[in-house]
Order: structure tokens, then sequence, then C-alpha cells
């Protein structure tokens, strides 16, 4: 049954790939498993329902591919450089357009607009742990939020990945962009101890006036 499902979402995934999201239906990801369409509804009760699960799915297998790389960046800069080469891989491997037909689809289907949020959620709470990881000590720790610039890097990326494909050059810059910002926290890491402490004092300063603005 198990190695049933597992067919099913591949097939669900390949039929997104051929067809669009619009033209998948349990027909086209039935004959896509070579397979009976009654079983779509037997393992879960709707398409929706096989969509939203082969979202989740193809997710859990990103981040398995990825997360021993992930878990060698040591700093900001290398995070978002390691950024850019996985969306280069995922481009060449055409699951950036497949992204990009589940976030169309969410719009039709409530069921997939609730497992692309996860799905973004778990990249942002893998991508939340090596933040962690690289500001432990860091002088901006005090002052950085690291899950809001974890949802940030992560939808930051996304956005990136299907602005490629309307305009290549300004992802490019963008990109650019995000790699300029880790090269400044680079700066901040070669702060000597003095330097480091005003740096601080001066980023509290400026964040508590910030929160009285607020």
């Amino acid at each position: 049954m198990s190695d049933t499902r597992e067919r099913l979402m591949e097939a669900a995934v390949s039929a997104i790939r051929r067809h669009g999201i619009a033209g998948v239906s349990a027909r086209s990801i039935a004959t896509e498993a070579g397979a009976n369409q009654a079983l779509v509804f037997y393992h879960f009760k709707t398409v929706e329902g096989l969509l939203a699960a082969a979202a989740l799915r193809e997710t859990g297998l990103r981040l398995e591919r990825y997360r021993p790389r992930l878990e060698q960046a040591g700093s900001l800069r290398e995070l978002l450089r390691l950024g850019r080469e996985l969306h280069e891989e995922e481009r060449d491997r055409g699951n950036v357009a497949l992204l990009g037909h589940f976030l169309a689809g969410a719009a039709a289907y409530p069921a997939l607009a609730t497992a692309s949020a996860e799905a973004l959620g778990l990249w942002s709470a893998e991508v939340e742990r090596v933040l962690t990881r690289i500001f432990l000590g860091h002088p901006l720790a005090e002052v950085l939020d690291v899950p809001g610039l974890a949802k940030a890097v992560s939808a930051s990326f996304v956005g990136l990945e299907l602005y490629e494909g309307v305009d290549p050059d300004g992802a490019s810059a963008a990109f650019d962009a995000l790699d300029r910002m880790g090269a400044l926290v680079e700066v901040v890491d070669g702060l000597g101890p003095v330097a480091a402490r005003a740096f601080k004092a001066t980023l509290r300063r400026s964040s508590a006036r910030t929160g009285r603005e607020g």
C-alpha cells in the first residue's frame, strides 16, 4: 500500500511536469502511474489531497538531498551562496517550474495551499537552524530576529526563483545584492572586541528607537 501511495505521488509530479497543474486529473495521474484511477481516491480521497501530499513529499526529498550541504554553511554569506547554487541545480532539474505549478495550483486547491505553506515552513525551519548556529555568539545575535530572517531568506529565494523566469538579469542582480548583504555581515565578524561592543551598543539604541517609533 505504501508503494502504491509513493507511485501515485511520483505520478502526480510527473503529470504536473507534463500537463501543468491545470491539466492534472485522476485519469492523467493514473495513466502516469500505470494504475486504476480509483486508487487515487482510495488512498487520497481527492485529487487535491494527492497533490498536497505530493508537494510535501517533494519538499522532504529536497531537504534530504541538501541538508548535508546546509549543515556545512559557516556564515550567512556561505548560506546565501549555497542557496544560489541550490536554485541553479533545482532550475536545471525542472523543479523551479514545478514549484511554480504548485503555487499556481494553491489558488484553486485549498489543501494544496495549506501544503505549500507547510512546505515553505519546512524550508524556513531548516534555514533557521543554520542561522541559529551561524549567529551563536555573533555581535548581531542580540538584535537579530533569526526566525524572521529565516523566513525572509526562504521567501527571497522562492520569489527570485519565480522572478527569474520573466527577468533573469533582475533576478541575478537580486542574488548579487543578497551576496553583498552576506559580505557586510562578514565585515562585522572582523571587528575587534572594542569595535564589536560599540557596534552592538549602536544596534541596541537603533532597535530601541525603532520600537518606540513603531
